[in-house]
């Protein structure tokens, strides 16, 4: 099915051409369907991109889905275009009033930072408030992961001494979850981190169930009990190449930043970045989407309030 989103994003052509098929608001007025409604808060500094990578997941779906896009309006954007959020995204104050099946959190860059200290802290307050109410389930991703582990259940980041940059594979630690429905019993994720979360505090929570982890990296998905909280340390949305425009960047900066680990064949970074958890990143948003489906009330006005 086709996937509703504004049509002035500039991931349409690049979906189409991919075969990912997207729809105007007028035709999609007059499927007698309800979407599935998603809402992703991109806080990403390079929003068009992030805004592809997920389409590319959404989009992978039998179901209608319809997609906003909202930014902080306490941080200003310094790689997009003030007109093409003004034209493509919402607000908070936009959306307070609104319900939706689902939500997104992205990572930031802003991890080494203090929670307290990052600008649009108090906004990611009131999104995550909000959220108990109006969103049947969301996934908060690295950063916002880490961010909303703290704020409902009070679990801080631990810093690393070297960054957590390339692929790693973490195992399965429940069995028929609907979320990992068809994983192998280990999968790939793609990290970039300088951070980890309190693991032991998350073992800790009564409230809280870990889905998979490795003994050398630690948790890498966590959940609350009915799946309407999901955080995952790591970005399965990332494309082939995304780490490695973080590398080459980071190495033009002067930035001490190695190889990504597991990623290029023989750790040689003139060959094709190896692109091995893509298969599990259409599998993770497929099973979350069909999650959703299933479960969420048709009349979200209806949606029970999320209590912690």
């Amino acid at each position: 099915m086709p996937i509703k989103i504004a049509e002035g994003l500039t991931a349409i052509n690049t979906l189409n051409e991919e075969g990912i098929v997207t729809i105007t608001s007028h035709r999609a007025e007059t499927q007698d369907i309800r979407p599935l409604k998603i809402l992703i808060l991109n806080l990403m500094p390079l929003k068009e991109t992030t805004e592809l990578q997920f389409l590319r997941l959404l989009g992978n779906s039998p179901l209608q889905i319809e997609v906003d896009f909202c930014h902080s309006i306490t941080h200003t954007a310094t790689h997009t275009d003030s007109s093409y959020l003004a034209a493509n995204y919402l607000t908070f104050p936009e959306i307070k009033n609104k319900y939706y099946d689902g939500m997104i959190i992205t990572g930031a860059p802003v991890e080494t930072m203090p929670f307290e200290q990052v600008d649009y802290w108090q906004e990611i307050v009131d999104y995550l408030e909000w959220a108990k109410n109006h969103v049947f389930s969301t996934l908060h991703l690295c950063w916002g992961a880490q961010a909303a582990l703290y704020h409902y259940y009070g679990i801080n980041k631990i810093p690393l001494q070297k960054k957590l940059f390339g692929v790693y594979s973490y195992e399965l630690t429940v069995k028929n979850n609907p979320l990992l429905r068809g994983f192998d019993d280990r999968y790939f994720i793609p990290q970039s981190r300088h951070t980890v979360i309190d693991d032991a505090a998350v073992d800790a929570s009564p409230e809280l169930q870990v889905l998979s982890r490795s003994t050398e990296r630690g948790i890498n998905i966590v959940t609350n009990k009915n799946l309407r909280q999901i955080f995952v340390l790591g970005h399965f949305e990332y494309g082939r190449r995304t780490l490695e425009e973080e590398y080459r960047r980071d190495k033009q900066k002067g930035l001490p930043i190695a190889v990504p680990d597991n990623y290029y064949p023989y750790n040689i970074d003139t060959e094709q970045p190896m692109f091995n958890w893509c298969s599990y990143a259409h599998l993770f948003y497929s099973n979350w989407l069909n999650y959703v489906y299933q479960e969420t009330p048709y009349d979200l006005r209806e949606l029970h309030p999320l209590y912690n």
